[in-house]
């Protein structure tokens, strides 16, 4: 049985993760944990209140916020009867990105799923942003979901890489784990000068990639452009891409496509969920 990781803030944005992904595993039994994470600021350390045991914290912060959980799972019901799926609900303390390591360890997580803001949410993650800073910290597959995007069959999944990094079996079975489920299309794209440019070395990855995806649907694609945002923009819309998978450790391609300062003509931020895969050891 999977362990999906749900952070909430309450936001439209986490809703239509939370959405995205009872759809996106519906035929896979999977224990959903919710969780909302609560950060005491210094200002309510430093209040008169704050250890009184007359006006305890968790009724004053905790409850609330558990009473908001327990109408997602309200929300949930009335929409989504999946005898495959369970639910539970958690409401921790503490710095964001060390509460979600501690329950990726603890519950043994497979994904997390997140929700973000689009073009102008993602453009802040590298100054950290929730979703920015769990993609880049917490070694886990992670799945971010646009504000704008909604379910639909995963028919084609572009796969954008620099032949540069080594991927190895256990960092790359999540994204054929998807590949199998939907029966998808894996194209993998490269955005350079072609076949004729790349190393040894890109050459043996191009090769390993080959053989990791002999059983799936799968073809390489080689396109020219100085620009990889508009190369990756270019390619979504004209194949009607529905996610776009890549590995954290290829930090060229990943900082360009999730990080990068121009977002005017770029709308895959908004639409298009990424799956970011992380290395793990063989």
């Amino acid at each position: 049985m999977k362990s999906v990781l749900l952070p909430t803030d309450f936001s439209e944005n986490s809703w239509n993760a939370i959405k995205y992904a009872l759809r996106f595993f519906k035929d896979e039994p999977c224990v959903f944990y919710l969780l909302h994470v609560h950060t005491l600021d210094l200002s309510v350390i430093n209040s008169p209140s704050y250890g009184d045991p007359g006006i305890a914290i968790e009724d004053v912060y905790t409850k609330p916020s558990k009473t908001r959980l327990l109408r997602i799972l309200k929300q949930i019901a009335k929409t989504h009867h999946n005898s495959l799926h369970h639910f539970y609900t958690t409401v921790d303390f503490g710095f964001f990105i060390d509460v979600i390591r501690k329950h990726v360890d603890e519950k043994e997580i497979d994904v997390i799923v997140m929700g973000t803001k689009g073009a102008s949410g993602l453009k802040k993650m590298i100054i950290g942003s929730n979703a920015g800073d769990v993609i880049v910290k917490v070694k886990c597959t992670t799945l971010i979901v646009p504000e704008d995007a909604s379910f639909k069959d995963i028919e084609e999944i572009a796969f954008p890489t620099d032949f540069s990094a080594f991927n190895n079996y256990k960092t790359l079975k999540p994204l054929m784990d998807v590949l199998d489920r939907f029966r998808s299309k894996l194209s993998i794209l490269h955005v350079g000068k072609g076949l004729k440019e790349l190393n040894l070395d890109q050459l043996e990855n191009r090769e390993l990639l080959q053989d990791f995806f002999e059983a799936f649907k799968h073809e390489f694609f080689f396109l020219s452009n100085p620009k990889l945002e508009e190369a990756v923009q270019c390619f979504t819309e004209s194949r009607g891409i529905s996610m776009i998978a890549m590995v954290a450790k290829n930090l060229n391609y990943f900082q360009q496509i999730l990080f990068h300062s121009r977002t005017e003509s770029i709308s895959y931020h908004t639409k298009i969920p990424f799956l970011v895969l992380h290395e793990t050891n063989q």
